[in-house]
């Protein structure tokens, strides 16, 4: 091929930066037309998948029949000050642009710097935003966002905590899912006495407990009878606490009613202690009885046995052989973070639970239904007796015998899949016949197996929703306030959020942080660390027993009378100082050699991140080049 004479006259030079200028234009040419054509396509190659929205999340968007507005406010100076939120900020930024592309224009993202004295910090403190200090003049910073809707409901999370990144997209989904769906979900509460208050139970007027006060509001709390027969069809998710003697029909109802797609959170107990203050006619102090619909959604709740813990006990006062002692009451239980699931919504920002004579919950590996485990006692933990409980038990004794078996024991679970009726015939033939005028069961609309897999929360202890397990009385102004010292409400409002949502809001879980620690180096820190301690302990020891004879040898002096020391102590002076010196020196060398393999890895990790690519291409330019040029000069055959 012959090259035209106009190119045949450029100088190599200027053919050179012809070339260049060509490859520049390329080049963006190239990334003008990716951008264009390829916006939509991304690939995600993090390892829990970060980037990738799940189908719940997409489901959600593309139901969103209302225009959205989304206002997301971060103050910049809040970033500068820490490249942790700022890094935080790029994605929920990111995560919501992706947000807008999927709702087909129905969702619409306004970004403010919410800077200190701005209109758009007025703003970030009109919708209660929260902010934090970022510097010395204790100026606030915002980091939150607000959703608003075309009936002007609002929908806010104050601040993006770093703590709950790995639940961002539930987060986003179940503020946008709650804009398109603004009204209140309706929760029934079935109870075997009168927790929600008069109507619970018949012929029985009492005061509502303190934590239903606490769900209502945030939901509509509608009391339903231990005989009901239907479960209304506006109702989102049923409380079910203490359930005992209940009517079969109302059994029917509830089973039908999860087979249907209903949810539950139920409150079973082994030994129900708060029902001794419910008064003397009270007769429901005992075990609940629910075991038939349990056993159909997978779990079983240990007859007789309540759950132990050494791990979580709590101190309690206790009068023992005539004087009063402070004894771990291994029954009374204080759980916390490690005793929670992480990684599901419901108890994932939970800190404190109390509970009390809880019972214990064992899954029945029934097929076709998943049990999680959503709360479990430490593995310092063994199973009680309910006797050795009942009427003015000895704790000290209790302590004393306690046992160990090294087996953590599940106090809630989720029960998940597809479920069959625990009624196969259909509904029953015995027990109080539905009223007159009601929906009567028929054999015609009975549904033998779940329409859709369940979702069903059990909790094996009632006595947590008493105000004597979560929260203190205080004196304010003549009146009594509940002040709460644990999150036993927060659990169950955490439990109702998450079951009256979506189908596609429910299956998303907790993902892993977009920070990675290098888990080589924490490794290799961990046995530097061990290797550190151990010579440290041998010449610490060395030290003590150097030091240990120059005092032997100072009191014997003293001892003997002597002022002035013999050549030969003076020798065996100087000599154990030069020892302790030696051993304080050989320890400081041990110091140092803990880090030195870190900073020799930290060197070649930056060396990698930082020069060894870029080297790599200019390397492989370079060999391209020559080779390219040895080509050229090779002599042409004839």
């Amino acid at each position: 091929m012959k090259l035209p004479n106009a190119f045949k006259q450029i100088t190599r030079s200027r053919r050179a930066y012809l070339t260049f200028g060509l490859a520049v234009i390329l080049l963006l040419s190239v990334n003008v037309f990716s951008n264009v054509v390829f916006k939509s396509m991304q690939l995600d190659l993090t390892e829990e998948k970060l980037f990738t929205l799940s189908e719940g999340t997409r489901s959600i968007l593309s139901a969103i029949d209302e225009p959205l507005t989304l206002r997301l406010y971060f103050t910049k100076a809040l970033g500068e000050g820490n490249p942790d939120h700022a890094r935080y900020f790029t994605r929920v930024r990111e995560l919501l642009e992706r947000y807008t592309e999927i709702s087909a224009g129905k969702l619409r993202l306004d970004l403010f710097d919410a800077a200190p004295f701005s209109e758009s910090e007025d703003r970030a403190v009109t919708y209660g935003l929260n902010g934090v200090p970022f510097n010395e003049a204790g100026d606030l910073g915002y980091f939150g966002i607000v959703g608003t809707n075309s009936t002007d409901d609002i929908q806010a999370i104050p601040y993006f905590s770093l703590e709950r990144e790995n639940f961002l997209e539930y987060d986003l989904t179940k503020l946008i899912h709650r804009l398109a769906n603004p009204n209140k979900k309706i929760i029934g509460i079935i109870s075997s006495f009168a927790i929600g208050g008069a109507g619970t139970v018949p012929n029985r007027d009492a005061p509502r407990w303190p934590a239903i006060d606490q769900i209502r509001e945030f939901f509509d709390v509608r009391p339903l009878p231990v005989y009901v027969d239907k479960i209304p069809d506006e109702i989102d998710a049923l409380i079910i606490v203490h359930p005992r003697k209940i009517d079969p029909y109302a059994m029917y109802a509830i089973d039908q009613f999860v087979l249907r797609g209903g949810r539950v959170l139920v409150f079973v107990d082994a030994m129900f202690e708060s029902g001794s203050k419910l008064g003397p006619g009270f007769t429901g102090s005992g075990r609940s009885s629910f075991d038939r619909l349990l056993n159909g959604w997978g779990v079983s709740l240990v007859p007789h046995k309540v759950a132990g813990d050494l791990g979580t006990a709590r101190r309690v006062r206790v009068r023992h052989e005539g004087r009063i002692a402070v004894v771990d009451y291994v029954a009374w239980l204080t759980l916390s973070g490690a005793n929670f699931d992480s990684r599901d919504v419901v108890t994932s920002d939970i800190k404190t639970i109390n509970v009390g004579t809880a019972g214990i919950l064992e899954s029945l590996d029934t097929k076709g239904i998943t049990v999680t485990p959503l709360i479990t006692t430490s593995p310092r933990a063994m199973p009680v007796d309910t006797r050795r409980l009942s009427s003015n038990p000895n704790l000290v004794e209790i302590f004393r015998t306690f046992k160990p078996q090294n087996k953590k024991l599940m106090l809630a679970s989720r029960s998940t899949g597809q479920a069959k009726s625990v009624f196969p015939n259909g509904p029953p033939t015995t027990g109080k016949a539905p009223k007159d005028g009601a929906d009567t069961p028929t054999r015609g609309t009975h549904l033998s197996k779940s329409k859709s897999p369940i979702n069903v929360i059990v909790v094996s202890d009632v006595d947590m929703l008493h105000d004597e397990f979560w929260a203190d009385i205080r004196k304010d102004q003549g009146r009594n306030t509940l002040v709460p010292n644990a999150n036993n409400v927060d659990f169950v409002i955490n439990a109702l959020d998450n079951l009256t949502g979506s189908d596609a809001l429910i299956g998303l879980r907790g993902r892993a942080t977009s920070t990675r620690p290098f888990f080589y180096i924490q490794d290799l820190r961990r046995e530097a660390e061990r290797k550190f301690r151990q010579k440290e302990r041998q010449l610490q020891q060395r030290l003590a027993q150097v030091r240990g004879e120059m005092e032997t040898l100072a009191q014997q002096k003293f001892t003997e009378g002597k002022i002035g020391a013999s050549e030969a102590e003076k020798s065996k002076i100087n000599e154990v100082r030069r020892e302790m010196v030696s051993v304080r020196k050989e320890l400081r060398q041990v110091q140092r050699a803990l880090r030195r393999d870190l900073d020799r890895l930290d060197g070649l990790v930056k060396f990698v991140n930082i020069a060894a690519i870029p080297l790599i291409l200019v390397i492989g330019v370079i060999a391209v080049a020559a080779y390219r040029r040895r080509r050229t000069r090779r002599p042409q055959r004839p």
